[in-house]
């Protein structure tokens, strides 16, 4: 692994470099943890138990391989043709008609005796139902992309573990049902442990069937496997097998996804918040420095392109991690789009320049994230009942200054987190920006919600709240609220009907 970490130099906080110092040493001690407990296991069953229970030392592979070649065995049909009963009489034109036809594999044809099937009257035909490949050309083929793909990784593939069919298979126990932590639309994640001592991970297993898997395995693994921050998760190996598919093992966080927290059932004390907001506040900032890392913190600016809470992972200590790189891709440079033929993402995060025209830069993950901000604050979801998009449903209430009726009505507020919940709202204000050019760029959303300084109050709009909301009705944070708004709404274009046209 290298050891120089780019994005040390960005980050804000004065103890950020001891803090990327920490996660890097933790995330190598991880690893080899991972590897001892690898080794061990190896050791102990190779030398110890498969002396006693030999049978299980066979490879699922050689199975697999009897399999097939007992299935191509049978890989032919026969055409049968039985003619009827007299064909004397019959047109000559119109004989075909008189016979019956049917197929019917070697061993069906072996089990037939005399009384099914009359020798006399029938007519064999050899039909090869094979997809015009040879078992060894086909064979040849899989081989041949599986070295093109090696050949793309072998920059970065000895820095990761690599991982066997076998070693995950064991760590999923056959992909039950019982490991599976979430699904994708292709692909599925799984929870593994490895070894004796039950070393925990995430496995990614990539559809086989999608003719872009490998494309997909091979960007998703050299982006990810040249991240090291403290909220991404870490990339531990991969497997490749010819014929089960692609595998991306990553470290298991254990705390669950934020959209778990956000919109499943409430979970508090007394109909309370899953999340407070000062738990709220820290995942905003810590994935608003995820995002950075990725757009200025290395040689090339990576798109994350799939920001949203069901990939933002949160630790024990409710640390946020961003993970599933699967729509990743490099741009040339921060704040320069490039022209993609394919829109993918989830609706309700998508940016209209990238939804309706296919453009993709820095910004397209700014209005994601500012998307984020409105769930965070609001506790809503991105496209509500009815189809109602949360973008549509903030802006008339950021613009109208009834804040009120944006915060989740949960919440409950000290002087402190009423700035926080004021700079956030600003900074979501900025990022949904409908224009591309209007939007900041994640350096700039990062200012305003650290910003602890009081802001300008010379160009102050005039918002309206009402005094008697229970939620926000303390004077502080209608202050904070005020001021903090009129900045947010620098810049942001009036209510625009072509909103509908993207958010639906």
């Amino acid at each position: 692994m290298n050891s120089a970490y780019p994005f040390l130099h960005n980050q804000i906080a004065p103890t950020s470099s001891s803090v990327a110092t920490e996660d890097s040493s933790s995330y190598c001690d991880y690893k080899n943890e991972v590897k001892i407990k690898r080794l061990l296991y190896k050791m102990i069953w190779e030398f110890g138990l498969a002396c006693i229970l030999p049978s299980c030392l066979k490879n699922p592979g050689d199975e697999r391989r009897k399999s097939r070649k007992s299935n191509s065995e049978h890989n032919k049909a026969w055409l049968l043709a039985e003619s009827g009963p007299d064909l004397s009489s019959t047109d000559p034109q119109s004989v075909l008609s008189s016979f019956r036809f049917s197929f019917c594999s070697q061993v069906e044809l072996e089990s037939m005796d005399g009384a099914n099937l009359n020798t006399s009257s029938a007519t064999i035909l050899m039909v090869n139902l094979d997809n015009g490949l040879t078992d060894s050309r086909s064979r040849e083929l899989k081989w041949k992309r599986i070295e093109s793909l090696e050949r793309s990784i072998s920059p970065v593939a000895h820095t990761l573990m690599r991982f066997s069919y076998a070693e995950i298979l064991s760590a999923t126990r056959n992909f039950s049902k019982g490991r599976v932590l979430g699904r994708g639309a292709l692909s599925c994640v799984f929870k593994g442990t490895f070894g004796i001592l039950r070393a925990t991970v995430a496995i990614k297993r990539l559809d086989k069937e999608d003719k872009e898997c490998s494309k997909a395995f091979c960007r998703e693994l050299m982006i990810a496997s040249s991240l090291h921050n403290p909220n991404i998760v870490p990339l531990l190996g991969f497997c490749i097998d010819p014929d089960e598919g692609l595998f991306l093992v990553y470290k298991y966080v254990s705390g669950g996804n934020l959209e778990r927290y956000l919109h499943e059932k409430k979970r508090g004390v007394k109909g309370g918040p899953s999340l407070p907001f000062s738990v709220r506040y820290k995942v905003a900032i810590g994935i608003a420095e995820a995002i950075r890392y990725l757009h200025n913190g290395n040689e090339r600016c990576v798109v994350h392109r799939d920001i949203k809470p069901s990939n933002i992972l949160l630790s024990s200590k409710k640390t946020p991690k961003l993970c599933d790189f699967g729509l990743a891709t490099w741009t040339p440079a921060p704040s320069v789009h490039f022209l993609c033929k394919t829109v993918k993402g989830t609706f309700g995060y998508l940016a209209p320049e990238y939804f309706q025209h296919g453009k993709v830069s820095d910004k397209t993950d700014v209005y994601a994230f500012g998307v984020v901000l409105l769930e965070l604050i609001s506790g809503r979801k991105p496209i509500g009942p009815g189809d109602e998009n949360l973008v549509v449903w903030a802006k008339p209430l950021l613009e109208q200054g009834t804040i009120e009726q944006l915060v989740d009505p949960h919440l409950k507020f000290t002087p402190k987190n009423s700035k926080q919940v004021a700079r956030m709202v600003e900074a979501a204000a900025a990022c949904i920006n409908s224009e591309e050019s209007r939007r900041p760029n994640i350096d700039e959303v990062i200012t305003i919600i650290r910003r602890e300084e009081q802001p300008n109050t010379s160009n102050l709009k005039k918002s309206s709240f009402s005094s008697s909301s229970s939620i926000i009705g303390n004077p502080l944070f209608q202050h904070e609220m005020k001021s903090h708004l009129a900045l947010a709404m620098v810049g942001v274009s009036e209510f625009e009907d072509d909103d509908l046209i993207y958010c639906r």
